[in-house]
């Protein structure tokens, strides 16, 4: 099996490829491009897989982003995204061949991490990827929507609230592109587990709403100087219901202060906020807590180490300790066993021979990395050994981040 880089001049046979693959056509010509999910695709970074006789039978592909770490780290990462194979040559060992190549790729860019969005859940854990944030969806109904007036005291209270000195102004999305990508900016970096959008995306108007040039309202929030600092954007469809795209807020009151805009929206049955972090606290404003429909629970950003000690000691930390961590990565056939102590924040990752207090496989580091989820929860399911009847405590106190990590970038 051959496996080649793609060009720019690629870009046709490549984008037919992979909606071949995916038994879909193209929304727009493959030269054009514009306002479509694949426009921002990176043709140096693509990928395919030739038949004997040179016709391109899969592909795959990578964005250049980077992720922000538990410790308002940023790293580059690989986003990895555009893969299938011909149902023609399918089985027949091309996914995995190109998954190889590319995380040699990846490796050789110097990344720590790769991170995809998986079409099934199925696919990926084979080759080292494991899910590392996950997203629900909310449905209040219009007339049970009211929020609570807080119950704590002081200045925190009122600001829990959204009691807060801004102000909310709605524009259509074609008026705000700017706001939209600045506001965007500011929030992903201090967010665990969110992408940045690199201006090419919001000038290519590629991805979904808000990015993609879909019809949509922007709920804009400002602060007290008039400096945008959220965001909500909502299409009312022909049910009356309101859904909201996505909510980007630099804090907890800008996003209650546009929680409260949404809901208290006229003429609307229904709101749907499609993407909110799990143990979000908008369900306890809720004056009607049973009003907060909790749905579409899934996975969200998928992550893959590259570089096990240089990753783990990339990342902040929030409580001080120690680990060995004896890590298998079957697909890519290398094991490694590594102590993980961590001091005042930093990590140092160094090689070991004394006895693991954890084995794993490079999948599961990839689920715990960000924090979303607790080591004890893996093995408690089987997945991850704990050689010490401490080791699992120990771990979910060492791997804890200060917030739950999410991703609201569609790639």
């Amino acid at each position: 099996m051959e496996i080649r880089p793609t060009t720019d001049q690629d870009r046709g046979v490549f984008v037919d490829t992979m909606h071949t693959a995916f038994g879909l056509f193209p929304e727009t010509p493959a030269e054009d491009g514009g306002g479509v999910w694949w426009s921002a695709l990176e043709m140096e970074r693509g990928l395919f897989a030739l038949a004997p006789d040179g016709r391109p039978v899969g592909t795959a592909a990578s964005y250049s982003f980077e992720l922000t770490l538990p410790g308002d780290v940023l790293v580059p990462v690989g986003g990895v995204t555009a893969v299938g194979v011909l149902p023609s040559h399918r089985r027949r060992g091309v996914l995995g061949a190109m998954m190889r190549h590319q995380l040699t790729e990846l490796r050789a860019r110097g990344d720590l991490l790769s991170v995809l969005l998986a079409s099934e859940a199925t696919i990926y854990g084979r080759f080292g990827y494991g899910p590392a944030t996950s997203t629900q969806q909310l449905t209040v109904p219009r007339g049970r929507a009211a929020l609570a007036p807080s119950r704590a005291p002081g200045a925190a209270g009122a600001a829990a609230t959204g009691a807060d000195a801004g102000s909310v102004e709605v524009l259509r999305r074609a008026e705000c592109g700017d706001v939209l990508e600045a506001v965007y900016d500011r929030y992903r970096r201090t967010q665990p587990g969110a992408l940045s959008r690199p201006p090419r995306w919001w000038a290519l108007r590629a991805g979904r709403p808000p990015v993609a040039p879909a019809p949509r309202y922007v709920a804009v929030h400002r602060d007290a100087d008039g400096t945008p600092d959220g965001y909500a954007g909502y299409a009312v469809g022909e049910d009356r219901t309101l859904t909201v795209d996505e909510t980007i807020a630099c804090d907890d009151a800008v996003f209650t202060a546009l929680a409260r805009f949404v809901l208290g929206h006229d003429l609307v049955g229904t709101v749907v906020f499609k993407h909110v972090p799990p143990g979000h606290p908008l369900r306890w404003q809720l004056a009607d807590f049973r009003a907060g429909e909790v749905g579409k629970d899934t996975d969200g950003l998928w992550v893959r180490l590259l570089d096990v000690p240089g990753a783990l000691t990339a990342r902040g930390w929030f409580a001080d300790g120690e680990l060995v961590l004896d890590v298998q990565d079957p697909f890519l056939g290398e094991h490694g066993r590594h102590l993980l102590t961590v001091r005042d924040g930093r990590a140092a990752c160094v090689p070991t021979d004394r006895e693991p207090d954890l084995s794993l496989d490079v999948r599961d580091l990839g689920t715990v990395y960000l924090g979303g989820t607790a080591p004890s929860t893996l093995v408690r399911a089987g997945h991850v050994r704990a050689h010490r009847p401490d080791a699992a405590a120990r771990a979910d106190a060492l791997f804890r981040g200060e917030r739950s990590p999410h991703c609201l970038h569609w790639f």
